[in-house]
């Protein structure tokens, strides 16, 4: 079993759920969870936590499927590339759902080429619906929603989540 590591950003989370967040999240990996929660300036009365982990390949699916669909939670999920596996990130917000992506050694999306055909199919020479089409594979909407909570959480600390055994 390849091990790898990320990391799960919580960028906004109802109080009440905190606990129950990082319940799922350790439940995922089959470890103990205790996030450093802090309040969220970009949504007042909102708590944001990080926590890198080490786990079984695979394992930021888990994660990010633990925590898929709760009320007012937006969170991403990291998870490194690993001998013979791509990284991968997952975004979720409240109005966009989850989007998942392969990522390469230095994190950057990796577009299969049957999404690249199908956009450059549907756009038929349209500049702008080309566009569209891209941003749509790379994310862009998730990434203009989560930006004012990623920086808000610059500097904060940060714990690690690792399966023991």
């Amino acid at each position: 079993m390849d091990m790898t590591q990320g990391v799960l950003f919580v960028h906004s989370a109802p109080r009440a759920l905190c606990p129950h967040i990082e319940w799922a999240a350790g439940g995922a990996i089959g470890a103990q969870a205790k996030f450093d929660w802090s309040p969220q300036p970009a949504a007042p009365g909102m708590f944001r936590a990080e926590i890198c982990w080490r786990a079984a390949s695979g394992s930021g699916a888990r994660i990010a499927s633990a925590l898929r669909g709760w009320e007012g939670v937006r969170y991403e999920v990291t998870e490194e590339p690993a001998p013979g596996v791509n990284g991968a990130r997952w975004s979720h917000t409240p109005s966009l759902g989850l989007y998942h992506a392969t990522t390469d050694v230095f994190g950057n999306i990796v577009v299969p080429e049957d999404i690249i055909r199908s956009a450059l199919e549907r756009s038929a020479g349209d500049a702008t619906r080309m566009t569209e089409e891209m941003n749509k594979a790379l994310g862009q909407a998730w990434d203009d929603e989560l930006e004012p909570f990623r920086h808000a959480g610059e500097g904060a600390p940060v714990r690690w989540l690792t399966k023991v055994g």
